[in-house]
Order: structure tokens, then C-alpha cells, then sequence
């Protein structure tokens, strides 16, 4: 027999023992985390994927039939897959409101972009005070809220009076405002390390949209 045969059992006693334990501290954490309440979730941050991983979040509530709702602050009517499949397939779980008319600089009409935004907040609050929705996803709103567009106080006092309490709210976009940082449940900042995008490889179906 090897040495490391020999070791062997040692090393699996010791390793149970070491798991049995942690699983222990783990059930006596988890056995004090009982309450249950609708999320304020902030995805910030340069990095790619802070749109992906709220509607992640969506198509979870559609796997599990619970009502949802996505409201798109800027990007305008180009197709992607995330809307496609939810107005073909799960339209009745899921409401979807493309609002905006792109990125601002594609506009280059500040006017009808505020009218737009504050259009696309109106549907927001809507949605939300119904108490309808199990979730609401505002997607991008934080570069409507950067560029004054949407009062941030009026956000942040609309999410801390009038959200229902089992309500979850997302909310994505670069350079969250503190204050709706200090609001929330759960913040999440997305960090670039590499994108394509800079060796000069445009946007790709099926992977930004």
C-alpha cells in the first residue's frame, strides 16, 4: 500500500469532520434568516452584464409563473432576444414596455428624451403601486436619473412609500446615485476587466443582445 493510500482515509475523516461542522454553522445562520420582502436590487457598474442579469432574474420569475414586468428606459426599438422571446412566449406573465428611443446621443433632442423617460417612470410607478407585479424590472433608468431626466428624489421616495412591500424592484444602469445606493436591499457593481468591444468587435447577437 502507498502512502497516499495509506493517508487516504485520514484525510476523508478529517475533511467530513470539517464539512459536518461548517454545514452545522451554516444551519445556524440560515435558521435566523426567516423574513421575506420585496427587493430594492441596484446592478451598476461599467462591466458588462447588469441588464443580463436582471432579466435573468425575470425569466426566473416566469419559470416559476409568478407576474412580472420589465419597463426599458433608453433602448429604443431595436429587436433583442430578451424582449422577443417574452412577447412571444410569456406575454402573459410578463408585461414589456420599451420606452426610450435609444441613447441620447442618438436622439440628440434632450426635450423628447425627458418626455420619454418621464413617460417611461409614469408606467414604472404604475406598475409597481398596482402590487400586480412580483417583480419590476426598470432597465436602464440609473443613465435616465444621471442625466436629470427623472428626479432621484422622486424615485427614492416613491420606492421607500408607496412599493408594496412583497414588490422587488430592479434597477440597472452605470453610476447608480448614492442615494438610491443607500436604499437599496442589494447592490451589485459589474467591474470591466476586458470587452471585446475595444479590439474593435462590435455587438453580437446572442450575446449583447
Amino acid at each position: 500500500m502507498t502512502e497516499a493510500e495509506e493517508t487516504a482515509p485520514k484525510d476523508d475523516a478529517r475533511h467530513a469532520e470539517k464539512m459536518a461542522k461548517k454545514k452545522a454553522a451554516r444551519d445556524k445562520i440560515m435558521a435566523t434568516k426567516t423574513d421575506e420582502k420585496g427587493l430594492i436590487v441596484v446592478h451598476t457598474g461599467k462591466g458588462k452584464g447588469k441588464s443580463t442579469a436582471a432579466f435573468g432574474m425575470i425569466f426566473r420569475h416566469i419559470a416559476h409563473g409568478m407576474p412580472s414586468a420589465v419597463v426599458q428606459f433608453i433602448k429604443g426599438g431595436m429587436s433583442t432576444g430578451e424582449r422577443d422571446l417574452i412577447l412571444a412566449r410569456f406575454s402573459d406573465l410578463c408585461e414589456f414596455h420599451t420606452m426610450g428611443e435609444g441613447f441620447t446621443w442618438e436622439t440628440q433632442d434632450r426635450a423628447r428624451d425627458v418626455a420619454a423617460a418621464q413617460a417611461a417612470w409614469a408606467k414604472a410607478k404604475e406598475l409597481i403601486a398596482s402590487g400586480e407585479k412580483s417583480m419590476v424590472l426598470l432597465d436602464e433608468i440609473n443613465i435616465a436619473i444621471r442625466y436629470d431626466y427623472i428626479d432621484i428624489h422622486e424615485v427614492v421616495e416613491f420606492l421607500k412609500s408607496e412599493k408594496p412591500h412583497m414588490t422587488h424592484v430592479v434597477l440597472t444602469g452605470r453610476n447608480a446615485h448614492e442615494e438610491l445606493i443607500e436604499i437599496a436591499d442589494l447592490v451589485t457593481e459589474m467591474e470591466l476587466v476586458k470587452h471585446p468591444f475595444r479590439s474593435g468587435i462590435k455587438a453580437q447577437k446572442g450575446v449583447e443582445y
